[in-house]
């Protein structure tokens, strides 16, 4: 029963025009989508911002601040234009792949109109702080390299071509919705395909100039702690605002989201202490991070166990994984985006198909559907985006060095993207 309630929102898009006006407003429900809203915003604008822009050099905060900004102006106009509509849009034949064009622009949206039981207007402003979010993940791929300009066309492309098509397939009634996937609040949408996209992205444009040679450490340690900190709060509206509801399955959202976190967090900062001799800042808000990406996708699922589960095998997996990907592959993926994210949403999406188990404390898979049944089905999606979110991000990157270029020049990046680019310093000569 708890697993029903709990998988609302899937049902909710799966038959979404159906429900447009199906039953009265619930003012409850209203009211915390309402602030589950403001808080996922609240992640991009200020908490992504801000752990971001500390993580890198001082002559490029302002940068990273810069991109995060745009995106989040960027996002907003797409999604009004044509993007919400095909995701969630009813797409007639092609529903399985896209959906359709009935909303652009959301003509003849009213105060009256419904989805579900909340209005159409916080639906629609709730889904788009996912995808603006997800796009601004993948700054921290190519961070303190990168031209402004294609960011912005990379960003508006990677909306378009990536996250639509596979959000549509998980959350809009699509074809991976269909074979049952289980993905709550965004493991596979948001933290795998972005950290796929920002490892390809590390890739195509190439290692920062020095790396890893030359020590790149954060220029602002407490500013990343105050993102941090913020990250965390606003992840109870990401995962606790996904069951459209202000019940028990917000709350148990709530509830794993917090302990995901913090085993997260701990188990890194364990981990780090007796490798490298002492526990670092840096590390310890790194692996609340890798926490609350794994726990993610099985949020509305799992139990506290569950959630206790993860969170530790977060905090190991991704620990070890930024070590390899920047120890042994060399690979300038510059805020660690694919190894926190990519393999958190990875490692978590696979683990919710056996912690949604009642027998390990879940809410219960679907009837007669085994554990390793479930398990596979995650395993497709998670190939699928995988294939697809690397794919056309190559494509699309490749595609835009041609015609743009991707990167500023060498002289350029020494001198710092605040200076370049914005002609503004983020911090000013206390004598000046």
């Amino acid at each position: 029963m708890f697993l029903n309630q709990s998988k609302k929102s899937f049902a909710i898009l799966l038959f979404l025009p159906e429900l447009a006006y199906a039953v009265e407003l619930n003012q409850a429900n209203t009211a915390w989508v309402l602030t589950s809203t403001a808080l996922v915003l609240f992640m991009t604008l200020p908490g992504l911002s801000l752990f971001y822009a500390g993580l890198v050099r001082s002559k490029n905060v302002l940068s990273v601040l810069m991109q995060c900004f745009a995106i989040t102006c960027l996002v907003s106009i797409l999604w009004l234009a044509g993007v919400y509509s095909l995701i969630f849009a009813d797409g007639g034949a092609i529903q399985p792949w896209l959906g359709g064009i009935d909303k652009f622009f959301l003509p003849g949206l009213m105060r009256s109109s419904l989805i579900g039981d909340i209005p159409e207007s916080v639906y629609f402003m709730f889904q788009m702080t996912f995808a603006i979010i997800t796009p601004a993940l993948i700054v921290g791929g190519f961070a303190e390299r990168m031209k402004f300009s294609a960011m912005l066309w990379f960003s508006a492309l990677w909306l378009i071509l990536v996250y639509m098509p596979i959000c549509h397939w998980i959350w809009g009634g699509g074809w991976l919705a269909k074979l049952g996937v289980m993905d709550f609040a965004g493991g596979i949408v948001i933290h795998i395909n972005a950290g796929v996209a920002a490892l390809i992205s590390a890739l195509v444009i190439g290692k920062r100039k020095g790396f890893p040679t030359t020590a790149m450490a954060p220029h602002n340690m407490t500013m990343v702690v105050t993102g941090a900190g913020m990250l965390w709060v606003g992840w109870f509206g990401f995962n606790g605002g996904s069951a459209l509801t202000s019940d028990g399955a917000a709350g148990m959202a709530i509830l794993v989201t917090h302990i995901g976190a913090a085993s997260g967090a701990l188990t890194w900062m364990i981990i780090e202490w007796r490798r490298f001799g002492k526990p670092s800042v840096l590390g310890i808000v790194t692996g609340m991070v890798a926490g609350l990406g794994t726990i993610t996708p099985a949020s509305g699922f799992v139990g506290a166990g569950g959630a206790l589960f993860i969170g530790i095998t977060a905090g190991t997996v991704c620990f070890y994984a930024t070590q390899y990907v920047k120890r042994v592959l060399i690979i300038d993926d510059s805020l660690d985006v694919f190894p926190v994210h990519g393999i958190g949403g990875i490692v978590g999406s696979l683990l919710t198909g056996v912690f949604a188990a009642s027998s390990l404390g879940g809410m219960g898979l679907p009837e007669g559907i085994s554990i390793w049944d479930q398990v596979s089905v995650q395993a497709i999606a998670v190939l699928v985006t995988i294939a697809w979110s690397g794919t056309f991000s190559y494509i699309i990157l490749k595609s835009l060095d041609k015609f743009i270029g991707l990167r500023v020049n060498a002289d350029d990046e020494m001198v710092g993207l605040d200076i370049v680019l914005h002609e503004e310093t983020g911090y000013h000569n206390l004598n000046d």
